[in-house]
């Protein structure tokens, strides 16, 4: 690219270099990082195509371009990542939201009552899960469970950015070890599990492998352990009639099954998400 290019140009030649990077949906990619260097929206480099873009902003979109041209996320470049129709701040301490993990909070608002409810957010992350929970039911309270006190930070802030704050308790825990289950009783517990087997890891899209926190993808050898502490610790936190819901990996679904305590659980239903893949396992505590 030169010192002064127009804005038609200046994406033309980006997402040449993203293709040529393998970066995936080159040119959607390039004018996301485009109207987030100018501070605009994609429609904007439609409608002002031929607008001069200023050395200061080319300057930032190269620098930008290189990191996702490296395999570097772009929500993590631009800090930002919609969930529920909610702009969320990311950094690399979270896991990236993902459409399928809505599958969750469509679930637990499915479970929900009118009354207020107490909510527990295994794993809580960026946060999004709760958030958008309370967002929706504004009667309610949830607790946010993480190990990292990073992705903690992160969670606080988009519950400040959502005006739930008030509402929505941080606590570093792994699992549930933080609470005392004498007072601790929720009707809901909701969590996003690290599911990838340790072996599998190399297998996945860089961006994911190499940039996304590693604890919130795998637990191990093992990739049912917290899943399994899930089913095993759960039943101590929710009242009766409380429901547990959860995601799992592709090709899950029968190992996921086996695990279930019919003495404690009773299974409602497994989501399929778009592709038609077994995601979010929905149970009742008897």
């Amino acid at each position: 690219m030169g010192n002064s290019l127009r804005i038609r140009d200046a994406l033309a030649e980006a997402t040449a270099r993203l293709r040529d990077a393998q970066v995936a949906e080159a040119r959607r990619e390039a004018a996301s990082l485009l109207a987030h260097a100018l501070g605009r929206d994609r429609t904007y480099l439609i409608t002002h195509a031929e607008e001069t873009i200023s050395r200061s902003t080319l300057e930032a979109f190269r620098t930008m371009l290189a990191r996702r041209a490296s395999g570097e996320p772009l929500q993590y470049i631009t800090g930002r990542q919609e969930f529920w129709g909610l702009e969320f701040v990311v950094t690399p301490d979270v896991l990236i939201p993902r459409p399928e993990t809505e599958l969750i909070v469509e679930a637990a608002l499915e479970a929900a009552t009118d009354r207020a409810m107490m909510i527990c957010d295994v794993g809580t992350g960026s946060g999004c899960i709760a958030v958008a929970l309370l967002k929706e039911k504004i009667c309610a309270r949830a607790i946010g469970l993480d190990i990292s006190a990073a992705a903690l930070r992160v969670a606080a802030h988009n519950a400040r950015r959502h005006n739930v704050a008030d509402r929505f308790m941080l606590v570093a825990s792994d699992c549930f070890a933080a609470l005392d289950e004498e007072s601790a009783r929720f009707d809901l517990v909701v969590a996003n599990p690290p599911y990838v087997a340790e072996r599998d890891l190399p297998r996945l899209q860089r961006e994911v492998r190499d940039f996304e926190p590693r604890l919130a993808l795998t637990a191990g050898p093992d990739e049912l352990r917290l899943i399994r502490r899930l089913l095993t610790d759960a039943p101590r936190f929710l009242r009766a009639g409380g429901h547990l819901i959860f995601e799992i990996g592709c090709g899950q679904t029968q190992a996921v099954r086996k695990l279930i305590d019919a003495r404690w659980w009773s299974l409602l239903d497994i989501k399929r998400d778009l592709q038609g893949i077994a995601r979010t396992v929905c149970l009742r505590r008897l």
